[in-house]
């Protein structure tokens, strides 16, 4: 189940949809078809320019990142909960290298906090899938090499989702209500699974993509459509998870 997930998300992206749309105005024109081939390819370019357009990609994410403010202040907790991301192991490269921005972005706001707190453990996140190592373990690694120590990460190596986070996490905190720390485009899906386990967080989201910028070449850019992309990823994610009634 969690594959096809995976499966059929991906394809339901704005890229994977407009290469459709290319492909199927070429395959036309490969058959002489050339007013199907117009219209596919008038709809495809149609397409690309949508989401390749600042103020689309600012209005699809808006309203997913200012669900939850900013945790500027630090609440005294006894745990903080880092959220998994991606990475790529290569022990030729810097341990800032093999996690990838996004991980290493909610690792150093979980960080942020620690510093603030006397006691209090890091829990880090996130299962392997083809690599060699857990994502837990390498944010486990790069948080030691930026001062946090050992004996206060608790590793969650085994999640592969965020359902199967507040799972797992609700077997340590308990009742405790604690930081969660993840993109701000994914905190209103996250807080939303976790309340559903019962759990109490302080919402402290990062990696914000949605702001506006001035300069020329960011009206139409890939950073847009990929923006884009998170956007929609999040709302699949939220209907997907209301049918299953996880949220």
């Amino acid at each position: 189940m969690f594959l096809l997930k995976k499966t059929i998300s991906a394809f339901l992206l704005p890229i994977p949809i407009g290469l459709f749309l290319l492909l199927t105005s070429f395959i036309y024109l490969m058959f002489n078809s050339y007013k199907k081939a117009k219209i596919f390819l008038f709809l495809g370019l149609s397409w690309f320019l949508f989401f390749s357009f600042q103020p689309i990609s600012n209005a699809l994410l808006s309203p997913l990142e200012n669900t939850h403010k900013a945790l500027l202040e630090t609440p005294k907790v006894n745990y903080i909960l880092v959220l998994g991301s991606g990475h790529k192991s290569n022990e030729s490269l810097s341990i800032t290298s093999q996690v990838k921005m996004v991980g290493i972005n909610r690792l150093v706001e979980g960080i942020r906090h620690y510093k603030n707190l006397e006691n209090a453990k890091l829990i880090v996140s996130g299962y392997g899938s083809n690599d060699e190592n857990s994502h837990a373990f390498m944010q486990e690694r790069l948080a030691i090499s930026l001062g946090v120590k050992k004996e206060d990460i608790i590793r969650l190596d085994t999640p592969k989702d965020t359902k199967e986070e507040a799972i797992e996490a609700k077997k340590i905190i308990g009742n405790d209500k604690f930081i969660l720390v993840t993109s701000a485009s994914h905190m209103k899906r996250a807080v939303l699974l976790f309340q559903k386990e019962g759990l109490e967080v302080f919402p402290s989201p990062t990696n914000h993509l949605s702001y506006k910028d001035d300069s020329y070449s960011a009206y139409f850019c890939a950073k847009n459509i990929r923006n884009s992309e998170t956007a929609i990823h999040e709302y699949l994610g939220l209907l997907y998870s209301y049918l299953k009634k996880e949220i």
